[in-house]
């Protein structure tokens, strides 16, 4: 794995410079301001520190392959910075474990860490015996990696995906490393993983329609209202709202006063050719979000219908898919959601309620069945807050037993 950071001006212009050098494979770890120091630092223009990370082409091969709880998390736990912006926001750790390995804060959180593990790992004095007879004494390093196992387990990460970051961890790394760069390197290899979030962008020419499927009850209208806020509100763009839920009566009525509030074209869609008609009247239009009906994903007859109106505009508009699905839903009834759909049309994932959880193994479960990048999270009901841009470097944090702020 290849780490190096990159300062500019901007965070583009640092990620150019990665990309430069590395390729476009690059995945941004972390971004941060530098601050400059010295008796003209007033004087000198602000930098952006960019850093990278690059899987060797063995580890990417094998990614490719598969579409601390208490104070052994405060290695995870500084406060994230955000943005003022509701949906673009950025949650950015001021420090990666990687980076703070070099320095002071990270040493002071070790000495936590290991009073820590001394607790934890007390045993009575005949157990300890015992398990030492039969297993002989466990290194430190590997003491501290099956605690961080066990940790991803509870955060209900699946144990195959659990047991292939820790294999392949343990594959590229020294014998009896120290704890800090176990830590480093298990969250390192996890926002690898999670890959870099994709969210919507304008189209290059004319609209872009956006489709939002999902099961029902997942928050798929509410999501609509709050991305539509914010495009409409803070971006200044042209948004219009179109939903083909003409089975529930309550969320066409809720789309429509969001859009009255909005002050956005509404309309309601009953088939392909009204798709394609609403199109042709947006055509200036720079977002048009779509609301389809959520439906069992057991049903033969809904599953075709919705695959004929999700392609109906094929050839005619620049379009993006989005799967709505609830952090709080069981892995294996998610595997079923994102197979139906699979099945249908390439998508990204959201993810509603994370305010509902504590655990979000899902998020990075679905990622790697899939294979499909992540975009949103939403964390509560309220119009237009309460959504971000999906951030890896939070989640992983919390994943390996950091608090949420």
């Amino acid at each position: 794995m290849i780490i190096k950071k990159y300062q500019a001006k901007t965070e583009a212009d640092a990620v150019e410079q990665a990309k430069k050098e590395l390729g476009a494979g690059v995945v941004i770890m972390n971004v941060r301001n530098v601050k400059k120091k010295g008796l003209f630092a007033l004087f000198r223009s602000k930098q952006v520190e960019v850093t990278v990370a690059l899987e060797d082409d063995v580890e990417r091969g094998m990614q490719r392959r598969e579409p601390l709880k208490s104070q052994a998390a405060t290695l995870l736990t500084e406060p994230a910075r955000r943005e003022s912006a509701p949906v673009a926001n950025r949650d950015i750790l001021p420090e990666s474990a990687e980076e703070a390995g070099n320095g002071k804060v990270l040493e002071e959180k070790l000495d936590s860490l290991q009073n820590f593990l001394a607790e934890k790992l007390k045993e009575p004095e005949e157990e300890k015996k015992e398990a030492d007879t039969e297993e002989g004494e466990d290194s430190e390093s590997v003491v501290f990696m099956k605690l961080l196992y066990n940790t991803m387990l509870e955060n209900e990460v699946n144990e195959k995906y659990a047991n292939q970051i820790i294999d392949e961890i343990e594959k590229n790394s020294k014998t009896n490393l120290p704890m800090d760069q176990v830590l480093a390197g298990v969250y390192q290899k996890m926002i690898l993983k999670f890959g870099k979030p994709m969210t919507i962008t304008p189209a290059e020419n004319g609209p872009k329609m956006l489709f939002f499927v999902g099961p029902t009850g997942v928050g798929k209208t509410t999501t609509i209202a709050k991305l539509a806020s914010y495009f409409r509100v803070e971006e200044k763009k042209k948004v219009a709202l179109l939903t083909a839920d003409t089975y529930r009566i309550a969320a066409v009525e809720q789309l429509r006063t969001y859009a009255n509030i909005l002050d956005v074209p509404f309309r309601v869609i009953y088939s392909a050719e009204e798709a394609l008609a609403a199109l042709q009247d947006l055509h200036d239009y720079d977002y048009i979000m779509v609301d389809t009906a959520g439906h069992s994903h057991h049903n033969e007859v809904q599953r075709e219908n919705m695959n004929q109106f999700i392609h109906s505009v094929d050839g005619k508009v620049e379009k993006e898919v989005f799967l709505v699905v609830s952090a709080t839903t069981k892995y294996r009834d998610l595997i079923n959601i994102a197979e139906t759909y699979m099945d249908m049309t390439d998508y990204r994932l959201i993810f509603t309620k994370l305010d509902e959880t504590t655990a979000l193994g899902n998020l990075l479960n679905l990622k790697l069945y899939t294979g499909a990048a992540l975009s949103y999270v939403t964390y509560g009901q309220n119009v237009p807050d309460d959504i971000e841009k999906f951030n890896p470097q939070k989640t992983v944090k919390l994943l390996l037993g950091g608090k949420k702020q």
